[in-house]
């Protein structure tokens, strides 16, 4: 079972196992470089006895997405290595990259000020995270 929990309120990806229930999502763990993939049959559950086990600070999630695993199995690393993706002297700097706000600001063509955009993000990061 995976958790949904507030996002950007998008149906998109619920949207899309209604439509196709076959997945493969692909699992990251910070610092190892061999991923995991698990091929499955999805289907979205809002049964409030299962989602209470996944309940963060008090709160449940209204739905989950559940995984009838086909199989599973690890990658190797090789793509992971030549990204660098977990050496710290490969990052780049945060200020090389447009903050969120700009980022959706210039999306919306300054309809919504890149200000007020950061500052409902980080209201959004510290009041609606869980």
């Amino acid at each position: 079972m995976i958790s949904d929990r507030p996002g950007n309120n998008r149906l998109d990806t619920l949207s899309s196992i209604i439509a196709n229930p076959e997945v493969a999502p692909v699992f990251f763990i910070r610092g190892v470089e061999v991923t995991a993939r698990v091929n499955g049959r999805t289907k979205i559950i809002a049964d409030e006895p299962k989602l209470a086990d996944f309940a963060v600070n008090g709160k449940p999630p209204r739905a989950a997405i559940v995984v009838d695993v086909r199989e599973a199995y690890l990658h190797c690393a090789k793509a992971l290595k030549r990204s660098k993706l977990w050496e710290d002297d490969y990052r780049i700097e945060r200020g090389e990259l447009p903050t969120l706000g700009k980022m959706v600001s210039d999306q919306v063509n300054g309809e919504i000020s890149v200000e007020d955009t950061e500052s409902g993000v980080e209201a959004s990061y510290s009041d609606r995270m869980w």
